[in-house]
């Protein structure tokens, strides 16, 4: 893939995307959190369902516990404010009990959930950045759910899918530079789907990655991105979570 010339603010912005997880003590306004949310949701939406929900905790004691359910990710707690995005089935039951019926569930419904989750989420991490501020997504927020949903008062036909640490950025998050991504060859594909010379173009990103980390002052094998992935795949995890979406009214048939 050829990369255009052609650019604006926008594109800008998510060129030099960076996650962050080191944050000044500087409030963020509810007014600046307000307008990322808003903005979010104007964001494509399955059938207009609008099967998410959005939940943001600025309590530390809330943050502090979420922090440990998460790994004891120190970002979760010293975050100025943390959003918690959820697939939320619950207001199609309401919906549908306006007209004397119920939604047939399935697979797919638990699919749109989700997709409505993941892009509302993904819409407000560029307009926190938009602002000047730092964020992170935090996938974590799956290792328990049920103690999460506990916190954080989740009822049936509601799951957190992922988190966001949001704050003002402590130094330059950009001073390393940014982090290599695949090569657009193993991503993209031109009218049909090709793996030729994966293995070579894995072994080069390897060796990219491998540098950006030894310039942060990190040292890792030469397999710095196929080695964590290996590791990472080989067990299952979040093992729980599976039987409590299911408890929570979503289908996986």
């Amino acid at each position: 893939m050829t990369h255009s010339t052609f650019t604006n603010p926008t594109i800008d912005l998510m060129m030099n995307h960076v996650s962050v997880r080191s944050f000044t003590s500087d409030p963020v306004p509810d007014e600046m959190v307000d307008a990322i949310i808003e903005s979010a949701r104007r964001q494509p939406t399955s059938s207009n369902w609008q099967t998410y929900s959005i939940i943001v905790i600025r309590d530390p004691a809330t943050k502090a516990r979420l922090m440990e359910l998460s790994g004891d990710q120190g970002h979760v707690g010293q975050s100025q404010v943390f959003l918690a995005f959820a697939a939320d089935i619950r207001r199609l039951d309401q919906a549908a009990s306006l007209h004397d019926t119920a939604p047939a569930g399935g697979l797919n419904q638990t699919v749109v959930s989700i997709v409505d989750a993941a892009i509302v989420g993904e819409a407000a991490q560029i307009a926190a950045e938009s602002f000047g501020l730092g964020a992170v997504m935090v996938g974590a927020m799956r290792r328990h759910p049920e103690e999460v949903a506990e916190v954080l008062g989740l009822p049936n036909g509601v799951f957190i899918l992922f988190g966001m640490s949001i704050g003002w950025p402590e130094g330059d998050p950009r001073a390393p530079g940014l982090k290599p991504r695949l090569a657009d060859a193993l991503v993209v594909h031109d009218e049909r789907y090709s793996d030729a010379g994966y293995e070579d173009l894995i072994r080069s990103h390897n060796a990219d990655l491998a540098d950006f980390y030894r310039r942060r002052g990190q040292n890792l094998d030469q397999a710095a991105w196929s080695g964590p992935v290996a590791r990472g795949v080989s067990e299952k995890t979040y093992t729980e979570l599976r039987e409590f979406i299911e408890r929570q009214g979503f289908s996986l048939d």
